[in-house]
């Protein structure tokens, strides 16, 4: 008895100590669970598809029906089914009438007809009352109107405008091959162009191609592009009308700016935007400048009234359903002049657009000199190029090139090809993106929920770090005052 004892507290012992070891030790012993994705809402339908497959498809032979006809079992069987419920639908209803009938009769013979009556109407107003709560809707205030009187009048206003075609793949940005080793050394890495391209196609163009992607998805209504001047931040909106193929609605203070006014003039705008924009989806709704509808001073000399849509936009999104594939887009070069609380409540979803890296810039240089006719040689050093337009956005590179590669020039190339040092002079006269304003944009994007989150995080990693360090420092520290003891010991005995 006394040896099973002493084997149970043992065991006992060594859990306690596994337990105690990982608390201290920051990342010893099993590895701490990340960030686990939700599960898709996708799976099932392609588990289903892939059983389907299996089942019926898989083990047939089709090698002699080239012509591929239908097969009559095949349509049967899955008729078959429709029948039935449709069928059942029918019978259903007859048996509950005949319920119905044989209930009324009961209730006749057994209680008189006044009573009936009564409970007749009471259950009639009970029933008025709940379907007069639940039939509310918003007011049409355009009902004797087509939708081509609408679209025609937003278009004459300058309200629904066009845009040029642009592929998302014309956002051409490099991946950051650095991100890994940068978070090893607890530097947080600013994105790359090619997340910025990834992160808009699943946030604006996956969702708002497909209604069924769009009801199943995560439901985001707005998207708010950040960034510095020349990043590619209305390329972007541009890219995403052009690959859904949907409507542009400019809500810009300056275009809106004398058309619609007062509270009236501004609510048969938004009835308008939002009403052909349902009936004509997709429909894109950009807002420039985003920032000065959240304005915490307007500048006396703006007269565009940017205020104008900071009450009414948050009820608007508000009010949108899975079922509308309407989607509020803003930009931003100065995000931090607007308040970030009523920003974020409007603006689900943020992008912030970075200045591009070694990488990007060289593919950059490279992509648009190929576009505009120019020829890649020995003579032309890119890499070198790449490297000292560091802090230049793609906008300043695009506007290079093109000042280099006139239409002399390229008549030109095969006599005197081109070199690095043509396009420095270009590059000199802009001014570049400086350090101070990224970190301008990384403290604005700081305050956001996100940047909170992501902070905190990194926060308790940086403590669960810092107790394992601190564990073993103590232990450390132990050691050292021991072996001071014992040198004491060795001068006394020598004296």
């Amino acid at each position: 008895v006394v040896s099973t004892q002493s084997t149970g507290e043992k065991k006992e012992k060594k859990k306690k100590g596994k337990k105690k070891g990982k608390k201290g030790d920051g990342g010893g012993g099993d590895e701490e669970e990340g960030f686990k994705l939700a599960p898709s809402t996708f799976i099932p339908g392609i588990d289903e598809a892939s059983t389907n497959y299996d089942e019926i498809w898989k083990t047939r032979d089709e090698t002699d029906n080239f012509q591929q006809k239908y097969d009559a079992e095949l349509i049967k069987e899955l008729k078959r089914g429709e029948v039935e419920s449709e069928i059942r639908v029918q019978v259903d209803d007859l048996m509950r009438q005949e319920l119905k009938n044989l209930k009324a009769v009961v209730s006749t013979q057994s209680t008189g007809k006044k009573g009936g009556k009564g409970s007749a109407k009471k259950k009639g107003k009970k029933k008025d009352k709940k379907g007069g709560k639940k039939g509310k809707k918003e007011k049409d205030l355009t009902p004797d109107r087509t939708i081509e009187s609408l679209y025609e009048e937003l278009v004459k206003e300058g309200i629904l405008v066009q845009y040029p075609k642009v592929k998302i793949s014309d956002f051409m940005g490099e991946y950051s091959y650095l991100g890994t080793t940068l978070r090893q050394a607890n530097i947080e890495p600013m994105p790359s162009l090619a997340d910025v391209r990834r992160v808009t196609t699943e946030y604006g163009i996956l969702p708002m191609g497909s209604q069924t992607v769009h009801e199943t998805s995560p439901f985001i209504k707005s998207l708010l592009i950040a960034g510095p001047h020349g990043t590619g931040k209305r390329m972007l909106v541009n890219a995403i009308c052009s690959e859904l193929g949907a409507n542009l609605m400019d809500l810009t203070a300056e275009n809106i700016c004398g058309k619609y006014p007062g509270k009236a003039g501004l609510t048969m705008l938004l009835h308008l935007v939002m009403k052909v924009g349902k009936l004509l989806q997709p429909t894109v709704v950009y807002i420039g400048n985003a920032e000065k509808t959240f304005i915490k001073k307007v500048p006396k000399n703006d007269m565009s009234d940017p205020k104008r849509l900071k009450k009414e936009l948050p009820k608007i999104i508000k009010k949108m359903t899975a079922e509308d594939r309407i989607m509020f887009i803003g930009t931003s070069l100065t995000p931090w002049d607007g308040d970030v609380k009523g920003m974020c409540q409007v603006y689900q979803k943020i992008v912030l657009i970075p200045r591009p890296d070694y990488a990007s810039r060289y593919l950059l240089f490279k992509e648009v000199i190929l576009r505009m006719g120019g020829r890649l040689s020995a003579t032309l050093d890119l890499s070198s190029l790449a490297k000292i337009s560091d802090g230049y956005t793609p906008g300043h590179i695009v506007s290079a090139v093109k000042h280099v590669l006139t239409e002399r020039r390229v008549q030109q190339l095969a006599r005197k090809p081109l070199t690095a040092a043509e396009f420095v002079t270009p590059l000199a006269r802009v001014d570049p993106i400086y350090k101070e304003e990224e970190e301008q944009f990384k403290k604005w994007y700081a305050k956001t929920p996100l940047g909170k989150k992501r902070a905190k995080l990194k926060a308790e990693d940086e403590e669960g770090e810092g107790g394992g360090k601190g564990g073993k420092g103590a232990k450390g520290g132990k050691k050292k005052g021991k072996g001071k003891k014992k040198g004491k010991g060795k001068k006394k005995k020598g004296k």
